[in-house]
């Protein structure tokens, strides 16, 4: 294998992060088609899908392409985007041969795991289509995310792993990939997808009232989707996530999950609607290695004054806490709230860093 430590860092920027109010997961920039490259479960019922990365700033990104069959999506690319250049592999990796699985699992950003090839050509289900099998730890979110040969080519994009082990991971072989991309590419860069019904690709240009032009199957374009509206409690929390002036489609982060910056804080709001309760949680700092017993004396004393938030701990991460229960939940009550708490996190975070010595978070954390 190479360098490991050069196809890290090569793959840093490539490697792009992928949030829609119904999932995260995982892209890849591919510089020769000017496209990103997903599964298509990551983006299932949207139209345009958050993107960020190492060294793209998060924005909006339409979905061009989805194919239900090999599990495909291809994503607009943001203007002014210059990355270097990956390659998809011309070879089949082979039984034994050491691989690298790269994406962002659990929300964790940019995230390597290593493996071993243990059956290049496993097929499943009824799809006839061959996986790459590996025991490069995979998790949710890591799903369109590029399995790596080492000589730095992609052999595969990672799908799914096998029921709740993390150690039984399944690739699409790379030859698909290619495959999907010069049969899209014909069409200039319309909006298309495949057939399920009979697999030919259909393009705005040739759709028939919503119907395949080629079997006379149902086919939803991405173009045809509507954009996503919450109801209930998400609706009023993007309600006060808005009316707080953040981008509302910018901060939604898969189910019932929304982040935001204020100032250097990252605030994340989930909504847990078995329990009722309607968490925020603002992280501030880390915890440095000295003086870690004044930063606790100064938190518990802010703890005693502070109303309807609290501070805590949770691996190294200085957190300041929000939590509603849903059934006293309105507008008024949660703008005054989030207000609250987005302020309070702004200050803190500067009090903690200039103070006392905690550590500044990376954009990585």
């Amino acid at each position: 294998m190479e360098n490991l430590r050069e196809i890290i860092d090569l793959y840093k920027d490539v490697v792009i992060q992928i949030a829609t109010p119904y999932s995260t997961g995982t892209g890849f920039y591919l510089k020769e088609h000017d496209i990103i490259v997903t599964n298509e479960h990551v983006v299932r019922g949207s139209n345009e899908v958050v993107v960020d990365g190492n060294a793209l700033d998060m924005t909006l990104s339409k979905v061009l392409f989805t194919d239900p069959r090999h599990d495909l999506a291809f994503l607009k690319t943001p203007e002014g985007l210059e990355l270097p250049e990956i390659r998809l592999s011309d070879d089949k990796a082979k039984d034994g041969d050491r691989v690298i699985a790269i994406g962002h699992p659990m929300g964790l950003k940019y995230t390597t795991t290593q493996g071993i090839v243990s059956n290049s050509a496993r097929r499943m289900g009824d799809n006839d289509l061959e996986y790459i099998q590996t025991d490069a730890a995979i998790n949710p979110g890591n799903s369109g995310g590029p399995l790596v040969a080492g000589d730095g080519e992609v052999v595969g994009i990672n799908t799914s792993i096998y029921r709740d082990s993390n150690n039984l991971g399944f690739a699409l072989q790379a030859r698909y990939i290619s495959e999907t991309i010069d049969e899209y590419t014909k069409q200039n860069g319309q909006i298309g997808a495949r057939c399920t019904s009979c697999a030919n690709l259909v393009f705005q240009n040739n759709v028939d009232e919503g119907y395949c032009p080629h079997c006379g199957a149902k086919i939803t374009l991405p173009s045809d989707l509507e954009d996503y509206e919450p109801s209930g409690i998400p609706k009023m929390i993007e309600e006060i996530v808005s009316e707080a002036k953040y981008n509302v489609k910018l901060s939604r982060r898969g189910p019932n999950h929304w982040e935001i910056k204020k100032g250097s804080a990252k605030i994340r709001i989930s909504y847990h609607d078995k329990s009722g309760f309607i968490i925020g949680d603002a992280f501030l700092a880390s915890l440095p290695k000295e003086n870690i017993k004044d930063i606790y004396e100064y938190l518990l004393r802010q703890n005693n004054k502070l109303e309807s938030l609290n501070f805590s701990i949770f691996n190294q991460n200085i957190v300041l806490s929000l939590i509603i229960y849903d059934r006293y939940l309105n507008l008024e009550t949660g703008m005054n709230l989030f207000k609250y708490l987005f302020d309070k996190a702004d200050h803190y975070d500067n009090i903690l860093v200039e103070e006392f010595g905690a550590l500044w978070k990376t954009e990585e954390e």
